[in-house]
């Protein structure tokens, strides 16, 4: 689709000569001879870029531009003028002009400032998107209330500057939700920089968090910079912090009461403003109680507690990850989407997830690469470790299925019968049931009265 462009300019002459160039480079182009013929032109098709004259009679360029750009901000001008001063263009750039061309025209100078101008515009919108894309990168999906309780609990903690503690199993989610923190707080501007304390060996965890200076071992041959340094003003996230020395947890108490630190093999304090955030897998209170975790360290990164729950404490939102990993994907393959039909997604909603969101994005990846169809039916759902019952299950059931209308209904009476099952090989004992499918006796005990299933048995 070719650009619009606005010339604007009371000498008959310079209108036709632009309109002529610019009409040969492939742009569609509109006129007006004065200020309020502009503004009224604007109103009717807002313009990609305006190329304004200065000096009009009666409303003249700079009142224009006032105009244009309190109606249209997003609205692109480039000045021209026969009379230029600095004072002028000054003024013009601060109104919000990208460029000023001064009279003659030189035709040539006239197509690259619009080529840049309107590339710049390009960028601008493509920058708003890439936000909008990071925006929802971050955001924690899923309707359940302990997602919508996280939520509201990040949305709270992140424009403080208060540590976080992020616990929950492996997969569900805990480095999201740190970027969730960062991305919603007053450094969002400012470095996010994680660091995986389990997967770097003991000798050199000091050096990667802290840095080093030259000649502080064997091959340090250049000062060398730390995640501290890299996240100074921003955010460090600390993933398995359960799995740090406590001679290192040592080092990081202190970053946190006195804002400073020393280099490997240096000398000088170098101070910095961290925010730190941390996580684990681990019960920290067990490993302070056998001597593996500080008891101080704890209480200093335990100012807000976060628990991020398993995916199978929020089944119901299994359709809605589904299809955020969906678009994720194909938005970054680029092609056109497919889609889980109502048997797929009860059959994905009735597995446990011992890998939580983890597991079913790498799933629900290799089921979009792996099935040649538009339309992913239950058929295409791989056999999934400890789930055989469940498929069994859904298998059984299946004709029942077949006239339900809506995803919601499948997906309650796939929760119905997979509990009326769990009941059955458990002899009707509700604790017991509750505790094979991991789920609170009174979350159980009220899925059953919702869902009519009697357990006089």
């Amino acid at each position: 689709m070719s650009k619009t462009i606005l010339v604007v300019d009371d000498e008959k002459d310079i209108r036709i000569s632009l309109t002529g160039i610019l009409e040969d480079e492939g742009y569609q182009v509109l006129t007006a001879d004065n200020g309020a013929e502009a503004l009224e032109c604007a109103r009717q098709e807002v313009p990609d870029l305006v190329l304004l004259d200065i000096w009009m009679p009666g409303m003249d360029g700079l009142q224009t531009l006032e105009k244009l750009k309190t109606l249209f901000p997003q609205v692109t001008v480039i000045m021209i003028s026969g009379h230029g001063t600095i004072e002028t263009a000054v003024r013009a750039t601060k109104l919000g002009a990208f460029d000023f061309i001064e009279k003659p025209l030189s035709l040539d100078k006239v197509l690259i400032s619009v080529v840049n101008a309107l590339r710049m515009k390009e960028l601008r919108v493509e920058n708003e998107e890439l936000k909008r894309a990071v925006a929802n990168e971050y955001e924690m999906i899923g309707s359940a209330p302990v997602i919508a309780a996280l939520r509201e609990q990040i949305m709270r903690v992140a424009p403080t500057t208060a540590s976080v503690l992020v616990t929950g199993e492996n997969g569900t989610g805990k480095e999201l939700a740190a970027r969730s923190i960062h991305y919603y707080s007053l450094r969002r501007d400012r470095p996010f920089v994680a660091i995986n304390c389990a997967a770097i060996p003991e000798e050199l965890i000091e050096s990667e968090l802290f840095g080093h200076e030259k000649g502080a071992f064997t091959g340090a041959v250049a000062q060398k910079k730390g995640k501290f340094d890299l996240a100074d003003n921003g955010t460090l996230f600390l993933d398995e912090i359960g799995d740090m020395s406590l001679r290192t947890q040592a080092k990081i108490l202190r970053i946190i009461q006195e804002r400073c630190f020393e280099r490997v093999g240096g000398t000088k304090l170098v101070t910095v403003d961290v925010r730190i955030v941390a996580a684990t897998n681990k019960k920290l209170d067990e490993e302070i109680s056998q001597g593996r975790f500080r008891e101080d360290l704890y209480y200093r990164l335990n100012v807000v507690p976060f628990q991020v729950p398993a995916l199978r404490e929020r089944r119901e939102d299994i359709p809605l990850l589904v299809q955020h990993f969906v678009s994720q994907f194909y938005r970054r393959e680029g092609h056109d989407p497919k889609t889980f039909n109502s048997e797929a997604l009860a059959l994905l909603a009735g597995y446990d997830w011992p890998g939580n969101v983890r597991e079913l994005k790498n799933i629900v990846e290799r089921i979009l690469i792996m099935t040649p169809g538009r339309t992913i039916t239950a058929v295409d759902v791989p056999e999934l470790r400890g789930a055989p019952a469940v498929a069994d299950l859904f298998e059984q059931r299946s004709e029942g299925f077949a006239v339900i209308g809506t995803l919601r209904e499948a997906r309650e009476e796939f929760e119905r019968e997979f509990i009326i099952q769990k009941l059955e090989e458990n002899d009707w004992n509700i604790s017991r049931t509750a505790e094979v499918i991991e789920l609170e006796r009174s979350n159980l005990h009220r899925k059953i009265k919702s869902y009519g299933i009697d357990v006089r048995k």
